[in-house]
């Protein structure tokens, strides 16, 4: 067997990386281009494309392609991807790696994560970027000037979504703010993030006004309002 080492053209423009990889598939006479094809027909390396357009199926996107039918399988959205990142990190109570990405902790493999993004570290730093967007993060600042809703009552909603819970149980590192049980030591338990002023006595779903709750925790705390 010959090895050869692929160059990588990280200062290639765009429409050059594209007008290859429709190239290639003109060479092929096909409609799609499969990563080993584009590394034995094409002149730029697959996975220097993908990471350049953030995923492979972006890159088919934009020279006009279409994917193979086993790439189309395994075509999900950057939400589910992160939802999945998100559940898995909370699961260990630290960032994963590579090999945590199994069944059944794990909905998708690392390798879902590289063909979508590029690179497996490519997709953790959108992922991060993305919930370390702290304009979209409610906080007490945040709310001060905003108006009461008047068929509530208060100025967030009652609703605590995906990236904010995570945020929540990343800086209560992933445990129960009251026993201090975390999925990474025990997998039955569940965690939850819950209001710390009750939002029916006029709590705010906001950073400082929420906490990280086991659900047996949550449903005791429950009981006692």
């Amino acid at each position: 067997m010959k090895f050869e080492l692929k160059k990588i053209h990280r200062n290639t423009p765009e429409d050059e990386l594209i007008a290859d990889l429709k190239k290639t598939a003109a060479k092929l006479n096909q409609n799609f281009v499969t990563h080993q094809q584009q590394n034995e027909f094409g002149k730029f390396n697959a996975s220097n494309i993908a990471e350049r357009f953030g995923g492979w199926a972006k890159a088919h996107e934009r020279a006009g392609l279409n994917l193979a039918r086993h790439q189309k399988s395994i075509l999900v959205s950057d939400d589910e991807l992160f939802q999945n990142l998100e559940e898995v990190w909370t699961k260990l109570g630290h960032q994963p790696i590579q090999t945590d990405m199994f069944p059944p902790l794990s909905k998708y493999s690392a390798g879902v994560y590289k063909k979508h993004f590029g690179t497996w570290m490519k997709g953790l730093e959108i992922f991060i970027a993305n919930i370390n967007k702290e304009k979209d993060i409610p906080s007490e600042n945040s709310i001060e000037n905003l108006q009461v809703e008047s068929s509530t009552k208060h100025k967030t909603k009652r609703e605590i979504n995906t990236r904010l819970r995570f945020i929540v149980m990343k800086r209560d590192n992933f445990k129960c703010k009251n026993c201090g049980m975390s999925p990474a030591t025990d997998p039955t338990i569940i965690l939850h993030v819950d209001h710390i002023k009750a939002w029916a006595n006029g709590g705010e779903t906001v950073l400082e006004n929420l906490q990280t709750l086991c659900s047996k925790c949550n449903i005791g705390k429950s009981d006692l309002n």
